[in-house]
């Protein structure tokens, strides 16, 4: 058993398939197949069942998952410790994301840097991005993690560099004790259950998913909306009614079974997440190392 079989044997489980987790890893799916085979003949147990739908952990399976996690949250802690330390990191850095990409990427990390370099000062700011957006037009934030800019808002800025983080997308989800939601949907189906309406989906996904509804003349009011991912999440998974979220968001709750994943052809989306930072500051210490840290923190989600 080593470091890279039990990052990819995460990120199977967290992607919920062979495929994704080879993207995500930007590695082949056979590379991937073959480094869970060799984990299951080495600890000689099944670790996996290879579902139609998604895989999922069988009982030993899950026991080591729960460890592998712990102990690649330590090595990534160490990592960041040890660089903060040997770097002395100091300054003021300006942080700005979504409320759910900051609770997925940031909060995890932002204890270590405050506990081994007690000259850094952080400013974290959580807005819509919009909102973040304009700060940057300001020329008042240092770091942003958003979904692509260009992509997502249709625009860039050249007073900023980025770096690739992960690849998102957006899934639709129901309640994961309701056995009566389907496995598959037209999107003109959508309306057949109660619609839980995330308001900070990725402006992309909202422009193309109010296309498809005016192309098919379907017209869904949203039951309930709201800009918090936490609440929508345990609004979804008492069984109130379904919706579209950012996979970051909902991956530990789909491997759960909490929430179930509904295929809907029709509505497929995905984006990269970047970290964009201010040229100027494209060689401090600071940026360097919290990159590294948010990279290894979406790896090993």
């Amino acid at each position: 058993m080593n470091f890279q079989q039990l990052t990819t044997f995460c990120t199977v489980l967290s992607e919920g398939s062979m495929t994704a987790a080879a993207d995500k890893l930007f590695l082949t799916q056979p590379a991937v197949s073959q480094q869970i085979r060799n984990l299951e003949e080495e600890m000689g147990v099944n670790l996996l069942v290879r579902g139609v739908r998604q895989i999922k952990p069988t009982l030993q399976g899950q026991l080591l998952y729960d460890y592998a996690k712990r102990i690649l949250h330590l090595t990534q802690q160490a990592e960041v410790a040890i660089q903060t330390i040997s770097q002395e990191i100091t300054g003021d850095l300006k942080i700005g994301t979504m409320n759910s990409l900051g609770l997925y990427l940031i909060s995890p990390i932002i204890g270590l840097f405050l506990k081994h370099n007690s000259k850094l000062n952080i400013k974290l700011t959580y807005g819509s991005g919009e909102k973040i957006i304009s700060e940057m037009r300001r020329g008042e934030i240092d770091v942003v993690i958003l979904p692509d800019l260009k992509t997502e808002y249709g625009i860039e800025f050249q007073d900023y560099d980025k770096k690739f983080l992960f690849k998102d997308e957006i899934w639709l989800v129901g309640s994961g004790k309701n056995t009566s939601l389907p496995s598959s949907i037209q999107l003109k189906d959508l309306p057949n259950h109660p619609i839980i309406s995330f308001t900070e989906k990725y402006p992309g996904f909202r422009l193309m998913l109010e296309k498809k509804f005016s192309e098919q003349k379907v017209n869904p009011t949203p039951t309930f909306e709201t800009d918090n991912v936490g609440t929508l999440k345990r609004v979804i998974e008492s069984g109130l009614g379904w919706g579209f979220l950012p996979a970051h968001s909902i991956r530990k709750q789909v491997r759960t079974g909490r929430l179930q994943m509904i295929q809907c052809e029709e509505v497929r989306y995905a984006v990269n997440v970047n970290m964009y930072f201010r040229r100027e500051r494209a060689q401090d210490q600071v940026i360097d190392v919290f990159f590294r840290a948010l990279h290894q923190q979406a790896l090993n989600h």
